[in-house]
């Protein structure tokens, strides 16, 4: 499968002042075209202000008067697994190439966060995104369109917390129709979003047709 598309659709961005003015969440408008997952941003947005979403201390807060639900204080991912899937794969840091196109995990093993998204745990969406395969290797996310609402996905994080977050929705959605206000845009609790391809592959084009998306927030943060 190909790891890229030349496509490059032009990027918006939107913001929910509601929420900027209590977490200083930007929201991050981004086509996408990952190749076989994520968003590629069009332009270099700017990077959200994760320390004005998270609590100071705790790494669980009750939440505020705009949140619901538990958060975390901000903390890199390291590691995630989904337990139903029987699937477990190392986390490394995704930013942007030079052309502000998003970089991608280079194994079918990994899978990437996307640095200018929150942290797992923390106020917003963090989105981590994963190959269904990759240079005839079965990807981590290979099943992940099977996953079914009430599912578990932990996340390990950096500081040696983890967060358990419970799906929501798993929906999949053309390439050219990419719900980017629902996956990157401000929500009131901490989410989560993995991202994988989906679909009939296009052998013309070398990629996937479809994304299949994941829809998940946090349930329990570990320690709480």
């Amino acid at each position: 499968m190909s790891t890229g598309d030349a496509r490059r659709p032009t990027g918006r961005r939107r913001e929910r002042a509601r929420l900027l003015a209590v977490a200083g969440i930007l929201t991050l408008t981004a086509a996408v075209t990952f190749g076989f997952a994520v968003a590629q941003p069009g332009g270099e947005p700017p990077r959200p202000d994760v320390s004005a979403a998270e609590p100071a201390a705790d790494p669980a807060t009750r939440p505020g008067e705009l949140t619901s639900g538990p958060l975390m204080a901000s903390s890199p991912p390291t590691r995630v697994s989904i337990p139903s899937l029987r699937a477990t794969a190392a986390v490394l840091a995704l930013g942007l190439q030079a052309d502000g196109a998003m970089q991608v995990p280079d194994s079918a093993a990994d899978v990437g966060w996307f640095t200018r998204a929150p942290t797992p745990g923390a106020l917003g969406p963090a989105v981590l995104a994963g190959h269904v395969d990759w240079k005839g290797h079965r990807g981590t996310f290979f099943d992940l369109g099977r996953l079914t609402v009430g599912a578990d996905i932990t996340v390990e994080r950096q500081d040696g917390s983890s967060a358990t977050f419970t799906v929501t929705k798993v929906a999949q959605y053309p390439k050219d129709r990419f719900p980017t206000d629902e996956v990157y845009g401000a929500v009131d609790h901490a989410a989560l979003r993995l991202i994988t391809c989906g679909g009939e592959f296009d052998d013309k084009r070398r990629h996937y047709r479809d994304n299949v998306i994941v829809y998940a927030r946090l349930a329990h943060a570990h320690p709480a």
